[in-house]
């Protein structure tokens, strides 16, 4: 198949969840088109089967905002009749399904029918999709579309109960390439992060106010006053000052690093004994489950998704949004014994094996080929 795909080409989890798919695709001998304003950052490697496309947004002083959803949507009509391409998988609802729509319509006029899978990642229904201002045009964008996806049955009840949605949802899980879990770094790297006897404690996201990150570094206090512990923090966002007035006011600034936006995130993680993921909301959870495949248990909400990832007293704990303190009970409860943490890091990495990419993509191609045989038919 020749599929177009048109995502967010950030380190968010819908941008990276869209490019490991395409990858993996064209591993298995589709040929894939990125067609977005950058190329996405997991994109390391252009090939016969793998190319991307970019959105250029002319600036026009007309515009106060300049309109992407335009040049998206003209671009695609473009690459699909430029490249034959077959079918695009759009991830989130606005604007990427909405272009999608607009393009597939103007494809129609030319006597081209390329049906659009849309897949569902979370902000798009439960924060942007829901307010008053957008909730028609995503509602339009999910019913026009001949596929749609959500990355967790929370989503999908989400979705079902916020919109008056006609079309069947599919749920298929986020996914990892447990491949690349498989570390070999050695023990004098970890020595770089933190001493023998302290235990580290890991974060990871966009330091978003939904994310909760003041609970992280709430957790980890209350944490390393029992057992020495270091605790790093991966991501940049509008919470990291505070964060780290919070670290300077209990007195752990030294505890804590800061790596901000990493490329190395495997070799933290597979020093990590625990991850925390106090989040507000997540739809899927992708962080967590990076974590766990790693062989990391996870303290988490019982948020959205998480409880779908994340088994409890299994892989990890989960708590209530806001319950610092069941949260460092659990925690403290899975460090304080050597053969409960190795027993708890063997689950999680069993546990992430389910997402396993090589059982995950096959659901895309089904659906791909599900879609297709139903267009052909009209």
């Amino acid at each position: 198949m020749k599929i177009g795909i048109v995502c967010y080409p950030t380190f968010g989890g819908s941008g990276v969840v869209a490019t490991e798919l395409g990858l993996e695709l064209s591993k298995r001998g589709h040929e894939v088109h990125f067609i977005t304003y950058n190329q996405p950052v997991r994109l390391e490697l252009l090939s016969n089967n793998v190319h991307y496309h970019e959105v250029n947004v002319p600036e026009y002083p007309l515009f106060l905002y300049q309109p992407y959803e335009l040049a998206l949507s003209s671009k695609l009509v473009d690459m699909v009749k430029l490249h034959d391409i077959e079918i695009l998988h759009v991830h989130y609802a606005i604007p990427h399904a909405y272009a999608g729509y607009m393009a597939k319509k103007m494809l129609q006029e030319e006597g081209i029918y390329v049906p659009i899978v849309t897949t569902l990642h979370g902000t798009d229904i439960t924060l942007v999709g829901s307010h008053p201002f957008y909730k028609p045009a995503v509602t339009f964008s999910i019913n026009k579309s001949d596929a749609v996806t959500t990355v967790s049955q929370s989503l999908k009840d989400d979705t079902l109960r916020l919109f008056d949605i006609k079309k069947e949802i599919n749920v298929v899980p986020n996914f990892i390439d447990l491949d690349k879990y498989n570390h070999t770094f050695t023990d004098c790297q970890r020595g770089m992060m933190a001493k023998e006897n302290e235990k580290i404690i890991t974060h990871i996201s966009n330091l978003r106010k939904v994310k909760r990150a003041q609970d992280v570094i709430s957790v980890f206090n209350n944490i390393q006053k029992k057992i020495p512990a270091k605790l790093m923090l991966i991501g940049e966002g509008p919470e990291r000052e505070k964060i780290e007035w919070q670290c300077m006011q209990l007195g752990i600034l030294d505890k804590v690093i800061f790596f901000g936006k990493s490329n190395e995130i495997d070799k933290i993680l597979c020093f990590s004994d625990l991850f925390l993921l106090p989040s507000e909301t997540e739809s899927f959870g992708l962080a967590a489950l990076e974590a766990m495949a790693s062989g990391v248990p996870v303290i988490s909400t019982n948020t959205g998704g998480l409880p779908e990832v994340n088994i409890e007293g299994y892989s990890g704990f989960l708590s209530n949004v806001g319950d610092v303190e069941d949260m460092t009970k659990n925690a403290l409860h899975i460090l304080s014994d050597s053969h409960r943490l190795q027993a708890f890091k063997n689950n999680a990495r069993e546990q992430a094996t389910k997402f396993d990419l090589h059982k995950i993509v096959p659901l895309y191609e089904s659906i791909y080929e599900d879609t297709l045989s139903k267009c052909l038919m009209l």
